[in-house]
């Protein structure tokens, strides 16, 4: 071919220049045989029309319409849209093969406008069927199907007859706007009035047409299914593009035994049609059933492509399948010699993938550094791998160097900032994230706000719960969720409810949330109905919804609650209870002082007690002073967890409580010997846009001595109606009005003093703390709440207590 182009190109230049003395219907059709040759289009044949073009140009020679529209259409196929617009402007009248050729070409491109343009200054003389088709398609191929529609009656208005290129244009037009049965039935019925309704590409777009619309919410999906297949069923010849469209629908409109049924009935096992069923079934979580078509597939001989492969592999990930995975990147590495970039690229994003979601980020580096060339796609898988494993540090350094990025880059790395506890550094990459011109969406919002969950951050929360409002995402599931948990944890639990309230529809992480908030606030038993009513609801309970319940049971001491609600998950819901279950069990039978259930418990658990279970058990022989057992956990734990800190800490503070000041020295000498550091107990409060942090027998915030002078006072206050310092929780072998000093300078006491002194006159003061609450705050929040007549709420590292009127909201149950 391209020694027949260059053959044509020197034969250009051979044209009498004397054009007086040849005929000029002799040099016209030499011009119009050369430009004939240049056919299929390429590079070669583009440039020997130039030639030619020039040629004439050069020569003098006056092409007549047909050539000149033969040139017109062969730089548009060449995309040299200027240099055909620049030959069209130079008609004085241009024909309607002209006109429609630079319509196809412009819509082709997607400059819809220029392509209007030249159809509205069309006289309506010299439109015809051809001219509307090309006008229909560019509307249809720009995704705009109202303006398709509209022209397409605006031609039959007209009284032109539509053909079956223009009825396969509007029905792939409709396909993309169709909400309503009878749309597509009016259409159908214009179909088999014109007598196209035997030709299979208008049907195959029937077929289309009705799949696309029954996936709209406001239609019967399986009426519309029904019309496609009696459609599929009465074709005279089907096609490639028949089957796949018919199963494909039943794919996405999840009706995945029909789309078997047909696929079984194929005379001709097409691909296409073999990777829309695996992909349907790993949509729908039927992985066994994917790779099971895989298989057979493979067993067949029919050639996979990169689509079998992704999608096979994806199957692989989200089944946890990681050997198999492994097989099925060795047989593509065995049978893909020469890959193509597409198919390359296409198969390592997901063997990235493949690889993170099986815990192995090593091989999934591994395979992201070795791909010949990578996507956006790549880099975001890569990045989630690091994300998820939780070295977000990594996944900070591999974020920078992306080439690119997009709004799921940034999401990805605000959430992982959430889920690590660095909620400041997540904060700081959603504001850089607008400032960078993109526009979060409801996932970056979700990720954001639980960040100020982490950081009890509730100024900057309600913030941004305005701006999720002003950008539309009030209804958003995921944000709403996020916004329960932010205000439950920020202390503000009314708001927590009425955001519940107020969601449009919940599933099980919303339900989870508010009985996680319920309980957490002390209000057990409303969790308790609240788990009934999502029940009710038919929302099915996970392993989430019976930790939060068992919490709740255990934060108001509803033990025989609890070991019903516990037994019922096995028992009737088929969830096997895992460790945290059982220290949740534990925990609730030890907080009411019920060891000798404690220990039948853990003695026929279906596995060894983990550190949970233990740590249950050493807490409540802390409350209720159980030495004996205490010691035997604190002693498992140190097996378990030398280094962890609550554990000598518990220990210590038992000895103190029982006066054996010997052994907590002692305890307190192991913690050096080992090299374990306590964990400095700090509270903190937040006034205008700003947290103060203070630590016990705090000299370093600068305003400390005031709040100092104003507890004295207010101290003296609560003496008169009958405070008086519980010095047991003084852990130290000293004097009594030593030990009363030192209660007084504990940080949730400065926490609260400070807030009292600085939030508006009756603003609720909420107070966070990282460890347990000290039993001799709690005595005295409560009288503060009666002298001052404000709520004053603390969150420590178990739960919520709500001060008011000298009650707390834990019913002293804690």
């Amino acid at each position: 071919m391209q020694a027949c182009m260059t053959n044509v190109a020197a034969a250009s230049f051979s044209l009498p220049h004397n054009l007086v003395q040849t005929d000029v219907r002799t040099i016209a059709n030499r011009y119009a045989a050369q430009l004939q040759l240049c056919c299929p289009q390429s590079s070669i044949s583009h440039a020997v029309a130039q030639k030619v073009h020039a040629h004439m140009i050069t020569s003098g020679f006056k092409p007549s319409g047909h050539i000149l529209n033969r040139l017109i259409d062969i730089y548009c196929k060449s995309s040299n849209l200027l240099n055909a617009r620049r030959l069209f402007d130079k008609i004085s009248d241009p024909d309607v093969v002209a006109r429609t050729t630079l319509i196809a070409a412009y819509s082709a491109a997607g400059n819809s406008n220029l392509a209007i343009d030249i159809f509205r200054r069309t006289p309506l003389s010299i439109r015809d069927t051809v001219f509307y088709n090309a006008m229909i398609t560019g509307y249809s191929h720009n995704t705009d199907g109202h303006s398709a529609i509209k022209l397409f009656c605006n031609m039959r208005r007209d009284n032109f007859s539509p053909d079956n290129y223009t009825f396969t244009s509007v029905l792939s037009a409709l396909s993309l706007i169709a909400d309503e049965e009878k749309q597509c039935q009016q259409l159908h019925c214009a179909v088999v009035k014109s007598g196209t309704g035997l030709v299979s590409s208008v049907l195959n777009a029937l077929i289309s047409l009705y799949v696309n619309c029954a996936s709209s919410p406001f239609v019967s999906s399986s009426s519309l299914m029904g019309s496609a297949r009696k459609v599929f069923d009465e074709m005279p010849n089907k096609d490639e593009l028949s089957w796949t469209t018919i199963i494909t629908g039943y794919v996405r409109n999840d009706d995945l035994d029909s789309a078997r049924e047909i696929f079984e009935g194929m005379t001709e096992k097409l691909v296409v049609a073999w990777n829309s069923m695996i992909s349907g079934y790993v949509h729908h979580g039927f992985f066994a059933e994917a790779l099971e078509m895989f298989r057979k597939m493979n067993k067949l001989r029919i050639k996979q492509d990169e689509f079998t492969y992704t999608s096979t592999l994806s199957a692989c990930a989200n089944a946890g399948f990681f050997q198999l995975g492994k097989q099925v990147h060795a047989y593509i590495l065995r049978t893909e010699s020469k890959p193509t970039n597409d198919f390359s690229l296409s198969v390592n994003n997901a063997l990235v993938t493949l690889y993170w979601k099986c815990g192995k980020v090593k091989e999934a580096r591994k395979v992201f550094k070795e791909m010949p060339m990578r996507d956006l796609v790549s880099w975001n898988a890569i990045l989630s791998a690091y994300v998820n494993n939780g070295s977000i540090n990594e996944a900070k350094y591999l974020f920078d160097e992306m080439p690119e990025r997009n709004v799921l880059t940034w999401t990805m790395m605000i959430a992982g900032f959430a889920q690590n506890g660095s909620g400041e550094e997540g904060l700081k990459m959603f504001n850089q994230m607008r400032l960078e011109g993109f526009e979060p969406c409801d996932y970056a919002f979700a990720g954001a706000i639980t960040c100020c969950a982490g950081l009890a951050a509730l100024d900057h929360g309600r913030q941004l719960h305005a701006l999720l409002i002003s950008f539309g995402y009030d209804s958003s599931l995921s944000a709403g969720n996020s916004l329960i948990t932010m205000y439950a944890r920020c202390g503000v639990f009314e708001a927590a409810h009425c955001v519940f309230s107020l969601m449009p529809c919940l599933d099980a992480v919303s339900w989870n949330a508010m009985i996680a908030a319920l309980g957490q606030h002390g209000h057990g038993a409303k969790a308790l109905e609240l788990f009934e009513s999502m029940l009710k609801e038919q929302i099915a309970p996970d392993r989430i919804t019976f930790l939060t319940v068992l919490s709740a049971c255990t934060h108001v001491g509803l033990v025989k609650e609890g070991q019903n609600y516990f037994n019922l998950m096995s028992g009737l819901y088929g969830i096997n209870p895992d460790v945290d279950h059982y220290a949740r069990l534990i925990d609730l039978f030890c907080r009411a002082g019920r060891f000798t259930e404690a220990k039948q418990v853990i003695e026929n658990m279906p596995f060894s007690p983990g550190p949970t279970v233990w740590e249950a058990l050493l807490a409540g022989c802390r409350i209720h002073g159980n030495m004996e057992l205490g010691i035997e956990a604190a002693e498992r734990l140190f097996d378990l967890m030398p280094q962890h800190d609550g554990t000598y800490v518990l220990l210590a503070n038992m000895y103190a409580n029982m006066g054996r000041w010997n052994d907590m020295a002692k305890v307190r000498k192991l913690m050096r010997e080992r090299g374990v550091k306590k964990e400095p107990g700090c509270s903190w409060v937040e006034v205008e846009n700003k947290v103060h942090v203070f630590l016990v027998d705090d000299t370093k915030h600068p305003e400390v001595k005031m709040v100092y002078d104003y507890l004295q006072e207010l101290g003296l206050k609560m003496r008169k109606l009958g405070y008086v310092p519980d010095t047991k929780f003084a852990l130290h072998d000293i004097e009594i009005e030593q030990k009363e000093y030192a209660l007084s300078t504990h940080s949730e006491k400065l926490a609260v003093g400070f807030g009292l002194l600085k939030l508006p006159v009756g603003a609720t003061v909420r107070v966070f703390k990282n460890l347990r609450i000290c039993g001799d705050c709690h005595t005295a929040f409560k009288f503060m709440s009666e002298i001052v007549e404000r709520e004053i709420v603390v969150r420590d590292g178990k739960r919520f207590h709500h001060f008011k009127d000298g009650d707390c909201s834990c019913g002293n149950y804690w």
